[in-house]
């Protein structure tokens, strides 16, 4: 009996230790709302990323926030509080990302955003330390695209953004690129993500004649004032950012969004990319590994903002290892300077080269600039 008692512990013990080892990543996207289009191939990729990484099991724990800032917020507060998770990977927008930000911080947790405005890392600061983003910032985006606008001698350029932080940061960076290249800002609307019409900010847009629109829009919901533009008889340049790089978009958009000009992240084009592009070889293992589980041509580029938080870990969790175990305050930690030093690390989108001050670490190998001609990407060369 003593050595029965004795065995049961020891197994005990080991089944214990067993879950204790368990490194529990919490995530959460926008998969339902305005912003589904960015969160469904996001949740996709989720299920495509290892569930062993050095050594130990990695549990992957989803929820959805329905692009709502509170039901992010109380996501990720599950995923701390009852789930106990060591890292958190969301969410697809930026509202929801900053909403998140102080449940992060408050419990030593490091997060890895998918959000594309650069105000979830920047400026550097106590709560930032434990934000991290695998998306390309807007600004080095809208650097992109302001240089495509003065390579085509434009002179006049009008902006429609969100009504959020996303339409707010891409204006704020646009338009200091914009005023240092002497291109001059001629009007500027907001509209929100679930309007259906945006007619009035198109008219007060096409009164002022600017050579290019830029719409800051991501998702579906980026269509809109393209279509209203194309409805109302504009003839100029139309720019969208990247984040309308999917499928969706360009099946809402139709026609009315057929030359568009835009950055995207290299993912997107892989295979046009020249052999010698230095990301060409690690998007195109995204970009296999995603079509052969949900379909030739269903990648998108939101997916591999999820893809690329994976490559993140996968590099930073075996050297938080070394130093503590998993489900504690010191691992959490540990994970967070693993992520902060992550340098050459090929991604999906670019390559990796975090700093204590650059939570985001791309540079001008993770964009290129696209068309859209006939319903896809096309690489402006």
């Amino acid at each position: 009996m003593k050595m029965l008692k004795k065995l049961s512990l020891a197994l005990l013990a080991t089944f214990a230790s067993a879950a204790y080892a368990d490194i529990n990543v919490g995530v959460s996207v926008s998969a339902t709302g305005p912003a589904a289009s960015l969160g469904i191939p996001e949740k996709n990729t989720i299920a495509l990323l290892p569930t062993s990484i050095g050594g130990q099991k990695v549990n992957y724990i989803i929820l959805d926030d329905a692009t709502d800032p509170t039901a992010a917020t109380k996501n990720i507060k599950k995923l701390i509080s009852e789930n106990k998770v060591d890292v958190v990977i969301g969410s697809s927008t930026t509202p929801n990302s900053l909403a998140m930000m102080d449940v992060a911080v408050d419990n030593e947790t490091p997060m890895i955003s998918m959000a594309g405005s650069a105000i979830v890392v920047e400026p550097m600061d106590a709560k930032r330390h434990w934000i991290f983003k695998s998306a390309q910032n807007d600004a080095h985006m809208a650097t992109a695209i302001v240089g495509h606008m003065t390579d085509k001698k434009l002179q006049t350029v009008a902006f429609i953004g969100f009504a959020d932080a996303y339409g707010e940061g891409w204006y704020k960076e646009f338009a200091k690129i914009a005023e240092a290249r002497k291109l001059k800002l001629v009007g500027s609307e907001r509209y929100q993500r679930n309007d259906t019409s945006v007619t009035g900010q198109i008219l007060k847009i096409m009164a002022a004649k600017p050579d290019a629109v830029l719409v800051a829009g991501a998702g579906t919901p980026a269509a809109l004032p393209q279509k209203a533009l194309r409805e109302k008889g504009y003839k100029g340049l139309i720019y969208q950012t990247h984040g309308v790089a999917n499928n969706d978009f360009l099946r809402v958009g139709g026609k009315d969004v057929e030359g568009a000009f835009l950055p995207l992240g290299p993912m997107v084009i892989a295979n046009q990319l020249p052999n010698d592009n230095p990301v060409k070889k690690s998007a195109l293992e995204y970009v296999t590994k995603y079509e052969a589980a949900y379909g030739k041509g269903s990648v998108s580029s939101f997916g591999g903002h999820a893809w690329d938080a994976g490559v993140l870990l996968g590099n930073a969790l075996p050297l938080a290892l070394k130093k503590a175990k998993p489900g504690t305050v010191e691992f959490r930690r540990a994970l967070r300077d693993a992520l902060e030093g992550s340098t050459n690390l090929p991604g999906a989108h670019g390559i990796f080269n975090m700093t204590p001050n650059d939570h985001q670490g791309f540079d001008q190998r993770a964009r290129v600039m696209a068309t859209i001609e006939n319903n896809t990407w096309k690489l402006v060369k």
